[in-house]
């Protein structure tokens, strides 16, 4: 678990790192680059969690080599489906990446929830339910590598 005093915005015990796959962690279905990397040295302290509609059939492939969950929608309600999982974590504990409209309920649900820029580009609406906007994957899970970056942003 990471614990982060932040002035304003409380004390944040984050226990799982939620995130969205297509768009967020990959472009065009192929995982970032330094994603890995940043990803395994998380789940050294937060259990992580891919929840993904898999658009590109390649989820699994991509990351096979990480410690995490991965779980692939079904049916309709994305959206409604995410912002489940992440309720059932106990969204006080989740920090969320995502950047779909299917993504904006578990970013307004989670404690921190982070929207990020990539290629394929960010909803609105899940831009409006985040707390940060971050312009690449990396930025946003160097946020829990380095956790003054979350006080200085969230700060009140």
């Amino acid at each position: 678990m990471l614990t982060i005093d932040i002035p304003g915005f409380g004390r944040v015990e984050i226990e799982h790192l939620v995130s969205d796959f297509t768009g967020t962690l990959s472009e065009d279905g192929r995982l970032c680059q330094g994603v890995r990397e940043r990803l395994n040295k998380l789940s050294e302290s937060v259990k992580i969690h891919i929840l993904t509609a898999d658009t590109f059939g390649r989820a699994r492939e991509e990351l096979k080599d990480i410690n995490c969950t991965i779980h692939i929608l079904e049916g309709t309600d994305h959206d409604i489906q995410k912002e489940d999982y992440v309720r059932q974590l106990g969204p006080e504990r989740v920090f969320a990446l995502g950047n779909g409209n299917n993504d904006r309920r578990m970013l307004q649900v989670a404690r921190i929830g982070v929207s990020v820029l990539l290629k394929e580009g960010c909803a609105t609406d899940a831009i409006m339910a985040s707390d940060i906007l971050v312009k690449s994957i990396e930025d946003g899970l160097d946020l829990l590598l380095q956790t003054k970056r979350l006080k200085a942003t969230l700060r009140f």
